[in-house]
This record gives structure tokens, sequence and C-alpha cells, in this order.
């Protein structure tokens, strides 16, 4: 046999090889390990994609919810599944803040490997509705008035590295209040025991609904179709943006095959353009931005960028 056919049947060979992983893989259900409680919006669109995803795989995709500790009890539990058929399902802020927020992160950051970018979940400034606060300018205005009146908190750990720079840099005083679970804090919001909340439109989108919290902005570059709120960029203070991003990662000892992540991710951007599952994703304000790995790594070196800048302001650095 020629040197040149020998070659082209290699080619061929791993080809088809490669191709008979990807249609291998899943051989048993798969585990969606999510880092958020029920209702918040990655919650929702997991289990949008879930449903779609076990029609196309021919195995159930079961949404398990493990929220606390900032991500890390979900990322922990996908690490040490060491199952090619167990994922990371999440925002990834609070992965990218864990080096300026923890001591000591107890995983190794390598471990996780970007498989596919999913959605853009849209992050909304909200005040008690019992507040006299009709703007991010009243409030801003009226916490530098009141030195200390103003408790906050955000669902995740870049949020509130960005927040807490944020509020520096317009000289209030403030205190963060954490929360275990993201939607909790809605019920001190409704209270008054906290004034600001930066979270998930989906987290506080029904007592906005019912008239019992006010949104004040959207923290993203541009507008939000079908929601009729200003940008912070809008209002004169992009320092707030936060373009939330959500995604599918795998545990590197998991040894998921890179033909299967390569399916995973065409299979996000079938789904993606399905009508049905762009109009729910509207409804809980996440954009739909589905991404393969490549796009999905470029987009979290974005966040790790703006992340710098923010922690910069507040004389952070990362811990390790």
């Amino acid at each position: 046999m020629k040197p040149i056919a020998r070659i082209a049947l290699a080619v061929i060979a791993a080809a088809l090889s490669f191709q008979l992983q990807a249609q291998a893989w899943p051989t048993k259900p798969v585990r969606m390990v999510l880092s958020l409680g029920p209702g918040s919006g990655a919650d929702i669109g997991a289990r949008l994609y879930a449903d779609r995803l076990s029609k196309l795989w021919g195995q159930p995709v079961v949404v398990e919810n493990r929220p606390g500790g900032d991500g890390v009890i979900a990322i922990n539990a996908v690490i040490q599944a060491k199952d090619d058929h167990v994922l990371l399902w999440g925002p990834t802020a609070n992965i990218v803040g864990h080096p300026y927020t923890l001591d000591k992160i107890p995983y190794d950051p390598k471990e996780l490997v970007p498989v596919a970018r999913v959605t853009g979940t849209v992050v909304t400034l909200a005040v008690p509705a019992s507040s006299n606060i009709n703007s991010l300018k009243e409030l801003l205005d009226q916490a530098k008035q009141k030195p200390g009146s103003l408790n906050w908190t955000t669902a995740v750990a870049m949020t509130d590295i960005i927040l807490e720079g944020f509020l520096k840099t317009q000289g209030i005083d403030a205190a963060q209040i954490r929360y275990k679970q993201p939607a909790e804090a809605v019920n001190d919001l409704i209270n008054n025991r906290i004034q600001l909340y930066s979270s998930a439109y989906a987290i506080v989108r029904p007592q906005a609904q019912a008239g019992k919290v006010k949104l004040l902005a959207v923290q993203a570059r541009n507008r939000v179709p079908g929601l009729d709120l200003p940008t912070v960029s809008e209002l004169g203070f992009p320092g707030l943006n936060f373009e939330g991003l959500v995604g599918i990662m795998s545990a590197r000892s998991s040894n998921l095959p890179a033909a299967a992540r390569d399916r995973i991710g065409a299979d996000i951007k079938a789904v993606s353009k399905e009508p049905q599952i762009a109009e729910r994703l509207a409804a809980t304000a996440q954009l739909n931005t589905p991404g393969d790995a490549a796009e999905f790594a470029a987009s979290m070196d974005e966040q790790v960028k703006q992340l710098a800048d923010s922690a910069k302001l507040l004389g952070m650095k990362p811990k390790q």
C-alpha cells in the first residue's frame, strides 16, 4: 500500500473512531449537578434543556440541585464522582470569584473543563416595594446620606466583588448579608431587612410581578428584550455591568471523551434553535447564547478580566 493511501486510511479510521465515541456517549443516565437551588434562572434553563437532551441522547438527563458553599458543594460533587456522565451546570461567576473570596479553594480549579456555553442569565437590581426608592440614583443618594443604612446581597461571589467595588467608588458605607440559597434573600428584601438585591431576574420575578419588590435596573450593557428596564450603563453606572454566564463543565479526571464534549456543544446549539426554548428562556430574562467549548472558555476569560478590574478597586488580589 502506498504511503499516501495508508495516511488517508488512518485519517478515515481516526474520524470514524471519533464519531463512534460521540455516538456511544451517553451509555447511561446523565446527571447535571446544579450549583443553585430550584427556581433560579439556571435551574429553569437546566430543566428545559434536560428534557430535550433526554430525547436526543436516548438516556434520562437528571437535574440535581446542590446549592450552598458558593458553588463548592456542586463542584466537588462533580469532581468526586469521577464519572463522565456527571456534569456541572450553572453560573461560572462563583468559580471565577473563588480565588478572591476563598482562603483556600477546596478543589483543584484545573479539574474544571469547559464543555458548552448555554445561556446568559440577566441580573437585576431590586429593592423593597415598601421603600420610597424609585431609581438607582435615589438609592445611592439615600445610602450616602445615611451611612450604614444599606444592607445588600448578591447571588454569587463575582457579583459580590463587582457590587462591593462599585459601592466603594461611590463612597457608600454598606453591609453585605450572605445567604445559603439566593431565593431565601427575597423574603428579607420584601420585609426591608435588606435594601438591595443583585440577583438573577428569575429569582425575583414573581415578587416583582406581585408588586412586593421593585426592579431598578438590569446589570447589562444592552437592554433585554421583553423586560422594560434601563441598563446600568444607560443610568450612568457602567461599573455595575455583569454578564451572567451559564454553561456546562466536566471534571478533567472523569475523562469525558473529546467527541462527547463536542457532541454536547453541538446538541446545545441545536436545542437552542427551538422556538419554545428561546421563548421560555426569554420569559425569565435569560439570553439564548449557546456556544461550544472554545467559545465558552473565551467567555470565561472575559469574566476573569472583568473581575480582576473590580477586585483592583478593593485592593484585592487572588489569595492563591
